[in-house]
């Protein structure tokens, strides 16, 4: 037995002891959307020592969910996710969606980086469907964020090529206010700034 083990033959005490340590599942959040360089983790994990970064990182590989592999472009190592840490985006989904009431408050004195929405949106948002195709971006911090719904489910893109015809600027508030189901289309351009179809940001962005 670990000595940060809690010991029990439990399996929600098995997870922690692999994942309650601070930063981990945070860590696993920088890579739910691919694979990463440690410059770019430390970068997305602000406030993390680059020391315990590391630690994390080891801690997490040895117990097999991240691994490391050299980047065929750059011949530098990369982290990812294994299949099973793959696995981590539903616990992920279901802390998001309870974390609601949190949020309500807005960021305060926190700091935010527009990424995070990503999988903040994939969360809020995962059982949507559309039975037309719909585009929708959200311009936050100067960041485009594509949102892509069709009968398959949903897509989230960062800074897309393809700009969509129907895009909502506001703070990263009103964007999880209106993915999360407690603001209305209206409610959110009211509070930011709009331009194209009103109903496609409806249809995009409301819970399913």
């Amino acid at each position: 037995m670990s000595k940060r083990s809690y010991g029990q033959y439990c399996g929600l005490a098995r997870s922690l002891d692999v994942l309650g340590g601070r930063w981990s599942l945070l860590v696993v959040r920088e890579l739910l959307d691919g694979p990463a360089r440690y410059n770019r983790l430390l970068e997305g994990l602000p406030g993390i020592a680059t020391n315990l970064l590391a630690e994390r990182l080891r801690e997490l590989e040895q117990a097999g969910v991240v691994q490391r592999s050299l980047d065929a472009d750059s011949n530098s190592v990369v982290y990812s996710l294994t299949p099973w840490g793959s696995e981590l985006r539903g616990v992920v989904t279901g802390l998001v969606k309870w974390s609601t009431p949190l949020m309500i408050s807005g960021p305060q004195s926190d700091t935010f980086q527009t990424h995070w929405l990503s999988v903040a949106l994939s969360s809020l948002l995962d059982n949507k469907h559309t039975d037309e195709p719909r585009a929708v971006g959200l311009e936050v911090d100067g960041t485009l964020i594509t949102v892509r719904t069709d009968k398959s489910g949903i897509s989230i893109a960062l800074d897309d090529d393809a700009q969509p015809e129907t895009v909502l600027r506001a703070e990263p508030m009103v964007v999880l206010g209106l993915a999360s189901g407690m603001l209305t289309a209206e409610q959110a351009i009211a509070a930011g700034e709009f331009r194209g179809n009103k109903k496609d940001l409806a249809d995009a962005l409301s819970p399913g």
